[in-house]
C-alpha cells in the first residue's frame, strides 16, 4: 500500500524533510507541501528536477488554510508536521484537524533526520525566534577561528525565491546575496558573516550543502533558524534561551526539544531581562535538562554614535521575524533607543504601505516599531515608503542587514548592531576548548 502525504511546512524543515525521508521512498506519494509563516511561499511548484524520480512533475506547494479539506480530497493517508516556532497548543490544534479527516498526524524524530558529517559539528538553536542564535553563532565561528580551526558556517533554509537556484548557496561577498537576489531576512543571516570575512552556505539540498561545506572546513557550525532543531548530527549542541519570554522554552515546538538537547544552555539578554525571569528560566532547565551546562550572556548594543539618539523623536526598524512569528513586541532597537535617552518612539501604524499593513493585521500585537520586512521586491519599495512617509528626527536601524543597500531613506539614520558577550563562569569559549581540543598550532 503506498500511503498518500501532505507535509506541512514553511520552506525550510519541510523540504529537508522530503529530502532525507520521502524523496525516492516507494511506500509514500507526497500530494502536496502546505505553507504558512512566510508570505507569499505558497502557489509555487517543489520542482521536479529536485523532487526525484517519482514525481515527474514536480510536488504543488499549497496554503495550509484548507488543510481538511486537503486531506479529504486527496485521501491522505499520512501529515507530516514539518516547521517550527509553533505553540504546542497549536500543533495539536492542526493534528486534530488531520486525524479527525481520516489522516495520522506525525512530526519525524528530531535526531532521525539529522545528516552525519565527517567533520565536527557544532550547532546553534533555541527556543524561540528571536533568542540570539545569530550573535552566539557568529561568537562560536570567531572562538573556532582563535582555536587554529577551518570554519564554515550553515544556516538553516530560506528557500523563498527560485528553487532550482537554491539547491546549494554559498555566501562569502555581497555580490553573492545580489547573485541569489536575497530577500531581506536573508540578508540579515547572511550579511554579518560577510562583515566578518567568513563563509555561510544554505539552500534546499542540505546533503550536498553539507558535503561541500566538508570541503573546506575543520568544524562546521550550524546556525539553526526559528526554533528549528539541527539538520545535522551536532558534537556540541548549544541551546539559545531568551529570559524576556521565560516559560515559552516548555510551551512550542520544537524549542522545547532543543531544551532537551542542550549541551550548552545559554541564557541571553540577562543585562535587560527581569532578574526574576532570568532564575525562571534557569529553574527550568535545571528541573528537564540537569546535564545541561547553563552560560549567561548578553546581546552587547553597539553603536558608532548614540549620542545622535538622545532627545530625538526615532522610528525603530527592527529584525522581522522576531517581532512577527517570534511575538517579541519590542528587539534591540527599542532597547537602544531607551537606554541611549531617545525622546519618543515614533509609530510607523497611521503610515503602512501595502503589504505592511497585512503583517500588522496578522501581528497585531507589533509595538511602536516598524519590522524590517522585505520577501519580496514589493514589500521592500512598501518598507521604504513607510519609513519616509513616517514623521521623525532619526531612523534607529537594528536590523543586521545594510538596509541602506537596498533602500533610500529621506532622513537621518543610525545603526544598532549586537553581539554576543559571555556574562558568566565558564565562558562559551571555555567550554568550547574543554570539548573541542585545545588551540591549534
Amino acid at each position: 500500500m503506498v500511503e498518500k502525504v501532505i507535509i506541512m511546512g514553511a520552506a525550510g524543515r519541510d523540504f529537508h524533510n522530503f529530502n532525507v525521508y520521502f524523496r525516492d521512498n516507494e511506500r509514500y506519494r507526497v500530494v502536496c507541501f502546505t505553507a504558512t509563516q512566510i508570505p507569499d511561499i505558497d502557489g509555487r511548484q517543489y520542482p521536479a528536477e529536485l523532487a526525484g524520480k517519482l514525481y515527474p512533475d514536480g510536488i504543488p506547494i499549497v496554503s495550509d488554510k484548507n488543510l481538511r479539506e486537503l486531506i479529504l480530497e486527496n485521501q491522505v493517508d499520512l501529515v507530516a508536521f514539518s516547521y517550527s516556532d509553533v505553540p504546542h497548543l497549536e500543533v495539536m490544534h492542526k493534528a486534530s484537524i488531520a486525524t479527525a479527516a481520516g489522516a495520522d498526524f506525525v512530526i519525524i524524530g528530531a535526531s532521525y533526520t539529522m545528516l552525519e558529517s565527517s567533520r565536527k559539528v557544532v550547532s546553534v538553536c533555541a527556543v524561540r525566534t528571536g533568542c540570539g542564535k545569530s550573535q552566539t553563532s557568529r561568537e562560536v565561528v570567531r572562538i573556532l577561528q582563535k582555536m587554529g580551526k577551518k570554519v564554515v558556517s550553515v544556516r538553516h533554509p530560506m528557500p523563498y525565491g527560485d528553487l532550482t537556484k537554491q539547491v546549494v548557496q554559498r555566501f562569502a561577498t555581497y555580490e553573492d546575496m545580489d547573485k541569489y537576489d536575497c530577500t531581506i531576512e536573508e540578508r540579515e543571516e547572511y550579511e554579518p558573516y560577510v562583515r566578518m570575512g567568513a563563509v555561510i552556505y544554505a539552500g534546499i539540498d542540505y546533503e550536498k550543502i553539507l558535503r561541500a561545506a566538508e570541503k573546506e572546513a575543520d568544524v562546521i557550525v550550524w546556525d539553526g533558524g526559528n526554533n528549528d532543531t539541527p539538520f545535522f548530527k551536532p558534537d556540541v549542541n548549544i541551546v539559545v534561551f531568551d529570559p524576556h519570554r521565560a516559560g515559552h522554552e516548555t510551551t512550542y515546538h520544537p524549542g522545547e526539544t532543543n531544551m532537551l538537547l542542550a549541551d550548552i544552555a545559554i541564557i541571553n539578554k540577562v543585562d535587560s531581562a527581569p532578574v526574576e525571569n532570568v532564575e525562571k528560566v534557569r529553574r527550568t532547565i535545571e528541573a528537564h535538562n540537569p546535564d545541561a551546562t547553563i552560560v549567561l550572556a548578553v546581546s552587547e548594543l553597539l553603536t558608532e554614535d548614540p549620542d545622535r539618539i538622545r532627545g530625538k523623536r526615532v522610528l525603530v526598524v527592527e529584525d522581522g521575524p522576531t517581532l512577527t512569528h517570534g511575538e517579541m513586541e519590542y528587539g534591540a532597537g527599542v532597547i537602544a533607543a531607551r537606554r541611549f535617552g531617545a525622546a519618543s518612539l515614533a509609530d510607523p501604524r497611521p503610515y503602512l504601505a501595502g503589504t505592511l499593513k497585512e503583517t500588522f493585521e496578522k501581528y497585531p500585537n507589533i509595538g511602536t516599531l516598524l519590522p524590517a520586512m522585505g520577501y519580496s521586491p514589493q514589500q521592500i519599495k512598501d518598507l521604504e515608503k513607510t519609513i519616509n512617509d513616517c514623521p521623525c528626527d532619526l531612523v534607529v536601524l537594528a536590523t543586521p542587514v545594510d538596509l541602506l543597500h537596498l533602500l533610500t531613506i529621506n532622513k537621518p539614520t543610525v545603526r544598532i548592531r549586537y553581539e554576543y558577550k559571555d556574562n558568566s563562569r565558564p565562558t562559551l569559549e571555555e567550554l568550547l576548548v574543554k570539548r573541542l581540543g585545545p588551540q591549534e598550532g
